[in-house]
Order: structure tokens, then C-alpha cells, then sequence
């Protein structure tokens, strides 16, 4: 067996273990059936991936390393630009593209919570969600800022993982909008040398606008009569002018 051989056969026993993990789960499904499934013999599996769990590792390793480039990527960006506020966002887009690449890997990892005990790979991308919470919050944050930021990233994975079927930019539209709506409710002054982190205080004057998808959710929320425009206000983080000032605004 030459070596591309070798690395087509392995390519084709990874991608159709993906196709059947995410069928029917990864605990359901046996080596012998991914071998049945591509026509060639168990041992031929067992000789690429001697047990189902290096499968699923090998499987997984393509996620962590793009959340490694993501996490080098936003460090880089502070560093050069002293711009906290940029590799933030940097980081959180970077993130959920990678999520949605991944999207099948990541909805066969949450099905089958056991088995990241076992993933290495995924175990790895563990111990990088302390750099990634680090950087979303900025530096010097307080607990209500650091808090934030922990949940700013579960909020990009889930809605990945439990709308399956909802086309990436779609889905990838409505993340980001709940995501900069949890990050401008209470946004915070990082900390300066003597001076504590405190809350941000939006300046006098005219109001912030709000982006389409923003604007679009301001519009829902009042049509399904569910939040005063006081409340729409500060889910958003804007003043109730801009709120209006959206509302009254001619839709596409």
C-alpha cells in the first residue's frame, strides 16, 4: 500500500465515520459498519485508527487547531494594535466560523457528552476556553465583565449545534446579534493603572444606531408585544429614541 494510498483510505474512513456518527451517534456505530460502509475490511479500519475513540480524535483534531490559529490570531491583533475592543470581536467571528465549519463534529460531540472524557482533542480545546474568556473580557475586567464573556461563547456554539438546519450565514447573523447585544448591555471600562474597571456610560448626544439585524430584532420584539420600548432600549443597549427612530424606518 503506497503512501497516497494509504492517505486517501484513511480520508475516506474519516469522512465516512463522520457521515455515520452523525446518523445514528458515535456510540451506536461500530468499526465494522464504517468498514461495510466504504466496501473494505475491518481490519483495514483497525490498521488506520486501532480504536473508534483515535477515530473521533483524529476527527476532532481539525476544530482545535482552528481554534488555536483563532486564539493566536485575536493575541496578534492586541499586540500590535493595543486594540482590546478589535481582537475581541476578531476572536468571537473567528470562533464561530470555525463552529460552523465543524458544525457536524460539534453536534455529534454534544449528543454523545461521554465521549469527550475520552476526546484528547477536544480536551485540549478545554484548556484554551480560559485564553478565549480572557480575551472576550479584556484586560483588567471585573466579575460582571469576565461573566459576560463566559457567556458570550456559549452563546456562539449552541444555536450552531441545536439549528442544524439553519443555513450558516443565517444562523451566523443571528449569533452575532445576540452576542453584541449580551456584550453592549454592560459594557465596561477596562481597568487602568490605580483605577478600577467600571461600567461604560454612553456619551450625551445623538443616539447610536442600531445595524440591520439589530434593528430587524427591535422590530420583532415590538411587533410580538412582548417588550415595551423601554425594555427593547436596554436589551439593546441604545436609547429609546433610537429604538423609535428604527421602528418608524421603512422596511426592505
Amino acid at each position: 500500500m503506497d503512501g497516497a494510498t494509504t492517505l486517501d483510505t484513511r480520508a475516506r474512513i474519516m469522512e465516512t465515520a463522520l457521515d455515520l456518527f452523525a446518523e445514528q451517534g458515535y456510540q451506536r456505530t461500530s468499526m465494522r459498519e464504517i468498514a461495510d460502509r466504504l466496501g473494505i475490511t475491518k481490519a483495514a479500519v483497525f490498521y488506520h485508527f486501532p480504536a473508534k475513540a483515535q477515530l473521533l480524535a483524529s476527527l476532532s483534531e481539525p476544530l482545535v487547531e482552528d481554534v488555536e490559529v483563532a486564539i493566536k490570531d485575536a493575541l496578534y491583533a492586541a499586540e500590535t494594535t493595543g486594540d482590546a475592543e478589535r481582537a475581541r470581536w476578531l476572536l468571537i467571528e473567528s470562533l464561530l466560523d470555525t463552529y460552523l465549519r465543524h458544525r457536524r463534529l460539534l453536534r455529534i460531540l454534544m449528543h454523545d457528552l461521554t465521549v469527550l472524557a475520552h476526546d484528547h482533542a477536544f480536551q485540549r480545546f478545554v484548556t484554551l476556553a480560559e485564553r478565549i474568556h480572557q480575551i472576550v473580557a479584556g484586560p483588567g475586567a471585573d466579575l460582571p465583565g469576565r461573566v459576560r464573556a463566559v457567556q458570550a461563547i456559549a452563546m456562539i456554539g449552541d444555536p450552531v449545534v441545536f439549528f442544524p438546519d439553519t443555513p450558516d450565514e443565517r444562523i451566523r447573523e443571528e449569533i452575532l446579534s445576540g452576542v453584541r447585544t449580551l456584550l453592549q448591555t454592560s459594557p465596561v471600562v477596562p481597568a487602568q493603572p490605580g483605577r478600577p474597571a467600571r461600567p461604560r456610560h454612553r456619551r450625551a448626544g445623538r443616539p447610536p444606531a442600531l445595524d440591520a439585524a439589530r434593528a430587524a430584532e427591535a422590530r420583532r420584539l415590538h411587533a410580538a408585544g412582548t417588550h415595551t420600548v423601554t425594555e427593547i432600549a436596554e436589551a439593546l443597549g441604545v436609547s429609546r429614541a433610537t429604538v423609535y427612530r428604527h421602528l418608524a424606518e421603512p422596511r426592505d
